[in-house]
């Protein structure tokens, strides 16, 4: 058994890690740390664990007594943890925030987007897990991209209320969200330093304009992403480049009809449909952010790290009606 500590146990993340990671039969829950939680049941903050688990939050980090931490701290948290941390050489580390997914070549960890790196995660010890809108727009250039055929980029992403984390905010207000949509960080959201150094990885010199415009959904979990750009390939031919690619990754799925997001919510699956209009090529790609795109992915690059099949603890039944 994997033994398991996470750093940061009260937010959305965290509460999807848990849920995962009790049903995972390769892996078993340490410690759970959490200053402002210190001392209460684990369902006390999470409480669709009622029932599940009788885990009591800790204010204590016992970094020997486990093989892997995750850290699902808020944005430059980690940076701090892992430079005031004396960590023991065998420990392995899960990093959920965007602390190390930029600058790649000038830190020790590895870009966790296991349809990229696979090769990579399975011998590292540190692991930055991509963000949730880079997940599911990247799943969708990846083929082109490996095939040298990028073009300007044009991508509509919506996500669901979840994707702002658990504290409240303005934009998060239930009276807020519901029944309304709006866009927000137009063409300057943080998930577009690391998409571009990807797609530059995947194919040297690609310098056309990434337009990315993200919008708030009025539900709770699950992005769909609109991809579009100039190519000339027709559909077929996309449709064979797709398939081929995700061939052994089992969790992207090349669908013939259409897409919706409440056949990925609760999963780690990530569905694809591609669709050739005129010139353009047009690629949805939905996913759910708390799962593929967080905490799911983060247990799939667990498996991959400590030599188990990916897909471990992660069989997960969509939420489809």
């Amino acid at each position: 058994m994997i033994k398991v500590g996470i750093v940061g146990g009260a937010g959305y993340t965290a509460g999807e890690l848990v849920r995962i990671l009790l049903g995972h039969p390769g892996a078993e829950i340490e410690w759970i740390q959490s200053t402002s939680n210190s001392g209460k049941y684990l369902s006390e903050v999470h409480s669709d664990l009622l029932g599940d688990t009788d885990l009591i939050f800790s204010d204590r980090m016992d970094f020997e007594a486990v093989e892997v931490i995750f850290l699902c701290m808020g944005h430059g948290k980690s940076v701090t943890f892992m430079q005031k941390q004396e960590l023991p050489s065998h420990l392995k580390v899960i990093d959920l925030s965007n602390d190390f997914r930029l600058n790649r070549l000038e830190n020790d960890f590895v870009y966790g987007l296991p349809e990229v790196s696979r090769e990579k995660i399975k011998s590292c010890q540190f692991l930055a897990n991509p963000g949730c809108f880079a997940t599911c727009i990247q799943l969708a250039l990846l083929p082109l991209a490996a095939g040298h055929l990028l073009n300007e980029v044009h991508v509509h992403a919506i996500t669901g209320s979840t994707g702002a984390g658990q504290a409240p905010s303005g934009t998060t207000h239930f009276s807020w969200r519901n029944g309304n949509v709006s866009v927000y960080k137009a063409f300057g959201h943080q998930h577009l330093d690391e998409m571009n150094e990807t797609m530059r990885e995947m194919m040297p010199g690609f310098d056309k304009p990434f337009n990315f415009v993200p919008i708030r959904g009025n539900f709770s979990r699950g992005i769909l992403a609109s991809v579009y750009l100039d190519c000339d390939i027709e559909e077929a031919q996309a449709q064979e480049i797709f398939t081929d690619f995700y061939s052994g990754h089992p969790f992207v799925t090349i669908s013939s009809k259409p897409v919706d997001i409440k056949q990925v919510v609760n999963t780690n699956k990530c569905l694809l449909h591609i669709k050739k209009h005129g010139s353009k090529l047009h690629i949805v790609s939905v996913i759910d952010n708390l799962t593929k795109g967080a905490s799911g992915q983060a247990v799939q690059n667990m498996n991959l790290m400590f030599g188990l099949d990916e897909s471990e603890g992660l069989r997960l039944k969509p939420v489809a009606f």
